[in-house]
């Protein structure tokens, strides 16, 4: 909840229903779609969830290269790395062996 309730334009209160659910529809649209997230790659979820970032970290590493050869001295830690997807991301990661006891009842 960070960051819904660090955005400039959350208020201290609703002061109906209406208003938050108005509020949390906006801010749902905004952090699918175009929040880029560092977890996942500065991607967006959307980006993720439909499997268009192979594309997007391939014309971000053509950018950033063609960025470096023409303008290194902007580059002070060396050539551009493109942060890759993980195989997988966990809020709470499952425990191998409770896992596998679930299964195995």
């Amino acid at each position: 909840f960070k960051t819904l309730k660090y955005r400039p334009d959350f208020p201290e209160r609703f002061m109906m229903i209406e208003d938050a659910r108005s509020f949390c529809r906006e801010f749902f649209q905004w952090y699918n779609h175009e929040h880029r997230h560092s977890g996942i790659a500065m991607l967006t979820p959307e980006s993720v969830h439909y499997k268009y970032y192979p594309e997007l970290l391939q014309q971000r590493a053509v950018t950033l290269a063609h960025a470096h050869e023409r303008h290194p001295e902007r580059f002070v830690k060396g050539k551009p790395i493109v942060k890759q997807m993980q195989n997988a991301v966990w809020i709470n990661k499952p425990i191998q062996n409770a896992t596998q006891s679930v299964a195995n009842a």
